[in-house]
Formats: structure tokens, sequence, C-alpha cells
């Protein structure tokens, strides 16, 4: 394995670099002064985001995460991590970028697995940035970390699906701007068990969509993206709206939350590694009991630590973007579950020791250290809880012994 950047990269890196100091990080309380500005959080984007988007389109650094030329930039998942690893930083930096979940990953879908018509009407959008999408797939009335546990029902009826359930945590739903969700459901309950399940193009407006309310992640609304429990009550599409075909439900999940799931620990690792800057700037400037924090020996293995812990996980994420290319997302499933555990975790220590030496200042809004604590948090339930990720590593450990 070599993990080398090619010059390709290296310019990529220096001109996110550049852009992320000179338009992301001033910006970012713009946004939320923005935000606070509007009557209702869930109504208006703050201006400042698409002026940053069509600034970053202008500078060519969009829709970096698509591996295809045609509709990105051609970078493989190796390419792209050190990348998507900068935009992380900043809460509000992947969507800048065109390369924010969940709409990287249902482009993603489309771009695999959806029609000529799908694509037309919901993935150029998509790629230009126009709208916004959701992914309805968790529901509060099962354990969705067994996905066999979806209820909800996608029934044909002539030249239509009709669409029953409730789905919750249906992340970018509360925007103004989402115009789209990926619906998950049952399409034939008696068919074998993991063909029983399909995905099907839902757009917000159809009768029957309703959003119930927007959940709060330890108090953080994150409007106007925001996560809600939708109500889907007798919702008829065309037949058209089917993704791939009846039955491909986790075919397309498995395709879907590979790509989707390191993204996320690349992001955290350009959390963790802001959280550690931002630690150590901080301790050499406060002095306490006649000396710098720095100087404090427990300070200072807080920063070692972190360190070697954020190396570790960038070590273990390049590995499995690595093999992603080389070998296939299947093959690569060990790498992507351990990477899915290993980050947030990771992430989670660091975030916390730099919450730790700002004292009172590091769980306010002064930073954004209690923001990138709480996302960091939801991640390891997020795309498969811990449990679920370390079952399959052992399972897959334990079947190179069998006799």
């Amino acid at each position: 394995m070599h993990f080398d950047k090619s010059e390709k990269v290296k310019r990529y890196e220096q001109r996110l670099r550049e852009f992320m100091y000179e338009y992301v990080y001033p910006n970012e309380r713009t946004f939320e002064e923005q935000l606070n500005e509007q009557e209702t959080r869930w109504t208006v984007v703050p201006e400042i985001m698409e002026e940053l988007k069509a600034k970053a389109k202008q500078e060519g650094l969009w829709n970096l995460f698509m591996p295809d030329e045609e509709n990105g930039q051609g970078l493989t998942n190796l390419e792209y991590a050190p990348l998507c690893e900068i935009m992380g930083r900043s809460m509000i930096g992947p969507e800048v970028f065109n390369c924010n979940a969940p709409d990287t990953g249902n482009m993603e879908v489309l771009s695999r697995y959806g029609s000529e018509e799908q694509k037309k009407e919901w993935l150029t959008p998509l790629l230009n940035g126009d709208i916004r999408s959701c992914f309805s797939m968790t529901e509060p009335d099962v354990a969705s970390s067994d996905a066999t546990n979806i209820e909800s029902s996608i029934k044909r009826d002539g030249d239509s699906y009709v669409i029953n359930g409730r789905k919750w945590w249906s992340s970018g739903a509360g925007d103004p701007r989402c115009k789209i969700a990926i619906f998950m459901g049952k399409t034939d309950p008696d068919a074998p068990k993991y063909d029983q399940q399909s995905m099907i193009l839902v757009p917000m407006d159809t009768p029957g969509v309703h959003i119930r309310r927007m959940l709060p992640v330890f108090g953080y609304d994150h409007a106007p993206h925001g996560h809600a429990e939708i109500d889907f009550d007798n919702v008829r599409v065309p037949k058209e709206n089917i993704i791939w075909g009846e039955g491909k439900g986790f075919a397309i999940a498995q395709g879907r939350l590979g790509p989707g799931r390191i993204h996320h620990c690349m992001r955290l690792i350009g959390a963790a590694e802001r959280a550690l800057e931002e630690l150590c700037k901080r301790v050499q400037s406060r002095t306490a009991f006649h000396k710098s924090l720095g100087e404090q020996g427990v300070i200072r293995e807080w920063i070692a630590d972190s360190r070697i812990e954020i190396e570790q996980a960038r070590l273990l994420t390049l590995k499995a973007a690595y093999m992603m290319d080389t070998v296939g997302n299947k093959q690569a499933k060990t790498e992507i579950a351990m990477i899915k555990v290993v980050a947030p975790n990771m992430a989670l220590r660091v975030i916390d020791r730099a919450i730790q030496a700002h004292g009172a200042a590091g769980v306010s809004e002064d930073f954004t250290l209690a923001a990138q604590w709480a996302n960091s948090r939801t991640l390891r339930l997020a795309d498969g809880p811990d449990e679920v990720h370390r079952r399959q590593v052992a399972k897959l450990e334990l079947s190179k012994y069998k006799e």
C-alpha cells in the first residue's frame, strides 16, 4: 500500500486550505448570525452559504467526492480522503463544496442505480447544488440497526406505488431546499429476507408527506438542515420512481453506506485535527500555577495521546480507502467497519481534551468544539452503531478459523 499524494491531490489540498482560511472559517459565525436573524430557522437559508457555494464552484472545488469525471473530479477514495478531512474541519465546510451528507450518498445512489430519467430530474440539480435531499430509512418503532426490522411498506397499485410508514432522523429534511427523499421500505414481506426491501424516490411535496417534528441533537437543531420525523401516509408516486427494481433495497444500501461511512471518518479526522490545533494554541496562551498550561505534564500527555490517536485513525482510514479502490467495497468491509468504530471514538476523545483545555469556554458557542463533539457522538450511531460494526468484524475474524 502506498499513501503518497499525487501532485493533483497536493494542488487540491493547497487550494482547499486557502479557501477554508479565507472564506469558510471567517464566515462560520456569519452563518449562525444570519440563521438567527430569521423568524424561523427552517424557512430561509443564510445568504452566506449560497455565496460560499458559488465561490467554491467558481474555484473548481465542487463535487470532489464523485469518482467519475462526468459528475465530479474523478478522484479515488484514497485521493479524496485528505481533501474530505480538510472540509470536515468546519461544520459548514462540506456543504460549501457540495460534499455534504446525506446528499453525497443520495447522489451516488442515483449515479450508480438510477434510471436516465431519475438522473435528469434529481441527480443533475443535486450535483449543481440547486436542491437538497434526505434519506428516509430509520424508523422509531423498531431497532433499525438491523435493517430487516424495517416495517414501512411500498405497495404496487397499477402504475403507482403507495407508501406508508413513519421515519425519523431523516437528515436534511428540514431544509427548504430539500425536494426529494430516498425512502426504504418493504415491497414484498414474504420474499427472502434480503430481497424484501426496496428504495423509491419520493418528492417532498407529494400529498401524504408530513414532517411531524425536527429532532435536535444534544440541543443543536442543525437548522436549516435538521433531522426530521416524517409520516408517509398513503403517499402515491409513479412506478418509475422505484430505484433499480423491487427487492434491491439492501444491495443499494450496501453500495451507499460504504462510501458514506468512510466519508464520515475522513471528516472526523479533520474535526479532531482542528480540535488539537485549538488545544495547542489555547494551552500556550493561558497561565495557571505560575506556568503555561502547555507546560503542565497532564496536558502534554493529552497532546501526545491526541496526535497518536489521530495518526492511527488516519492510517486505518487510508487503508480502507485504498482497499475500496483496489479490491472493492465488499472486500474492504472489515476495514470500513473497523474505521467506523475507531474514528468517532477517537474524535470524541480528542475534542473532549480540547474542551477541557478551554475550560468553560469549551462548552460555549464561542468555539466550534461543543458542536463538533455533539456531531461526533451521533456518528457512533449513524450508518450503523459501534456494536453492529464490532459484530461484523468479529464475525469475519472468526470465519478465518472455521474448520
